[in-house]
């Protein structure tokens, strides 16, 4: 299972909630879309879309079945997740985050610098944060010049180090 948003609020009194996305796949809240969350009991609990509009930053959801806020109170600060099958292909070169977190990253050179550890997406382009074992944070731009290979079956990134990318 795998996180696409995160429920933030309530919104309304028609059963409508707020959700942060975590995805960059809009098409993932679309009418019929199923999404699950987990209940007290570890239990996944379908929900299928039946409604989906943005509001400012946010995509407001509608869930068939949940008509009022009663219904979508409990829901507030959950994740939606969706299963793996749901996930779709991506183009070459493109990646999903579960697959590059954790990876080692090493230079053209062999240097280890460390393992991605998380990703920021700050704009043009998104940055892998590389932790090294001393625990200082390396920041990577995921760009040509800079990444030269991803080996997403041995967990392996190899790339040229730019001048100034590590002090």
């Amino acid at each position: 299972m795998f996180i696409v948003g995160k429920i933030i609020n309530t919104h309304g009194i028609k059963g409508e909630v707020k959700v942060k996305r975590i995805t960059d796949f809009a098409e993932r809240f679309a009418v019929g879309e199923v999404v699950y969350v987990i209940d007290q009991s570890n239990s996944f609990i379908p929900l299928t879309i039946d409604g989906f509009r943005t509001q400012k930053n946010n995509d407001l959801l509608h869930f068939a079945g949940y008509d009022s806020i009663n219904d979508v109170e409990q829901l507030k600060g959950i994740n939606l997740h969706i299963k793996e099958e749901q996930l779709t292909d991506l183009a070459e070169h493109e990646y999903y985050y579960h697959e590059i977190i954790n990876c080692i990253v090493v230079t053209t050179t062999g240097d280890e610098l460390g393992v991605i550890d998380h990703i920021l997406s700050p704009g043009a382009n998104d940055v892998w944060v590389v932790k090294e074992k001393s625990g200082k944070e390396i920041l990577i731009p995921y760009i040509e010049d800079v990444v030269k290979e991803v080996d997403i079956k041995n967990k392996k990134v190899i790339i040229e180090l730019m001048e100034g990318l590590i002090e």
